[in-house]
């Protein structure tokens, strides 16, 4: 199968993940955590993309950034590759790839699941039995947003900033998103949206971001006649 081309758009957040190939382990101890956080905090700045959002788990890692370039995403993925894969390599004396292939993204629309992306993120170590709810889990953006702890890899966006005048208000507003859980087809529509790099947002987004990029950014309806007037309507064919 060919691959998808990628939304190379700034200023528009992308929900991303990285696995280990074959869902082998990426990160055995605390020494290798470090220098991913920090490799990953290095290529942030570099490469001028904002993280709001990350999960650094033991065979993959979730990143929610925003970048201010177009060619931000990759430039910086590619450059924490290089480093970690060269790191890794030489510490546990091995050869060959460590990704399971390229990282795979979707880009969103922050009015409508920047937040619900946040906790898709920040739950994952929850869902993997790897801690009993966010904030327990050591190698999140969660401590940072809701126990106000320093992390220079995270930038709020300006929607977190909007929850409340205050730091503790913030905090307060954030932590209350959590109250009830998030929806199994919400959380199926980001799986989706990130694995088959569609994008993640309603009719409207998806159309204007088609309208800019010259491309589908979402799925053809499956089924129905192919040669009816309302297939054709529905998949932006000609009537």
């Amino acid at each position: 199968m060919a691959r998808l081309p990628r939304f190379l758009l700034s200023g528009y957040p992308q929900h991303i993940i990285q696995r280990g190939n074959a869902r082998q382990r990426i990160l055995v101890d605390e020494g290798d955590y470090w220098y991913l956080w920090d490799r990953l905090t290095v290529a942030a700045a570099k490469f001028e993309c904002a993280v709001h959002a990350y999960a650094l788990m033991p065979d993959h890692y979730h990143l929610l950034l925003t970048p201010s370039r177009a060619d931000g995403v990759g430039s910086m993925m590619q450059d924490v590759g290089r480093y970690y894969v060269r790191y890794f390599n030489r510490r546990y004396e091995r050869t060959g790839t460590l990704w399971e292939g390229r990282y795979r993204a979707t880009l969103l629309d922050p009015a409508g699941y920047l937040f619900a992306c946040c906790r898709y993120i920040e739950d994952n170590p929850v869902r993997a039995g790897l801690a009993s709810d966010p904030m327990a889990y050591r190698w999140s953006s969660h401590a940072a947003k809701v126990g106000g702890s320093d992390d220079r890899l995270v930038t709020p966006h300006p929607f977190y900033r909007h929850l409340g005048r205050s730091r503790k208000g913030r905090q307060a507003a954030y932590a209350a998103l959590w109250r009830e859980p998030l929806a199994e087809d919400l959380l199926t529509r980001i799986r989706n949206a990130t694995n088959k790099a569609w994008v993640l947002g309603e009719e409207g987004f998806c159309q204007a971001i088609e309208d800019r990029l010259n491309r589908r950014a979402k799925p053809l309806p499956r089924g129905g006649d192919r040669r009816s007037v309302a297939y054709r309507l529905a998949t932006g064919r000609a009537v």
